[in-house]
């Protein structure tokens, strides 16, 4: 089966476009214009053993508000895509990724019900290129546009950098355990029949 899926979403704000292969190695071509959020996408990527393809042009000259949320509405539809009716998978994934000084949880149930619950206190307003207010801004477009549900906690941190990345990679490994085959659930793991 073949977990590969493409989207993309043009407004008068953004063209972006996603590719991602569920069943990949990690390897990952990001150009957002954004240095970090490239490099946290990266991270993403590489621990979730994603293949991912993003291009994305915003209005940067603006701030980067719009690329980064837009990401994630179209990387959340691209996942949701892939896992196509997602019978035979674990549908539930969850790691605590520490990084240094920083804890962080990741959970991940793809019910085809959209929340996120996040808590991150960042303490500076920017990393590089990327406000730390738009890390939340990302995931709640990817949960509701991938329609999980969708947990990312930082449990101890310092670092701000470390917690970011913690976060993105934490949520890469909880998405790789739920989307990972079940060999023993042939439909889709639910007593309702459909997710």
């Amino acid at each position: 089966m073949d977990r590969t899926a493409s989207y993309r979403r043009t407004t008068k704000e953004t063209d972006i476009s996603v590719t991602i292969n569920l069943d990949g190695h990690g390897t990952s071509e990001i150009h957002t214009g954004i240095g970090f959020f490239d490099h946290m996408l990266d991270g993403f990527a590489r621990h979730g053993l994603f293949d991912l393809q993003v291009k994305a042009k915003g209005d940067l000259c603006v701030d980067c508000h719009h690329t980064i949320e837009d990401t994630g509405i179209v990387l959340g539809t691209a996942i949701q895509e892939a896992l196509g009716d997602k019978a035979g998978i674990r549908r539930y994934g969850s790691v605590l990724l520490p990084m240094d000084e920083t804890l962080a949880l990741g959970a991940i149930d793809l019910s085809g019900r959209p929340y996120l619950n996040y808590q991150a206190d960042f303490t500076c307003e920017r990393l590089g290129d990327m406000d730390t207010e738009m890390i939340k801004e990302f995931f709640y477009a990817v949960s509701y546009s991938a329609a999980m549900n969708l947990h990312l906690k930082i449990m101890d941190g310092g670092n701000n950098h470390h917690m970011a990345e913690a976060l993105f990679k934490a949520f890469g490994k909880a998405l790789d355990m739920a989307a990972a085959e079940e060999p023993r659930m042939k439909e889709a793991w639910t007593t309702k029949g459909t997710l």
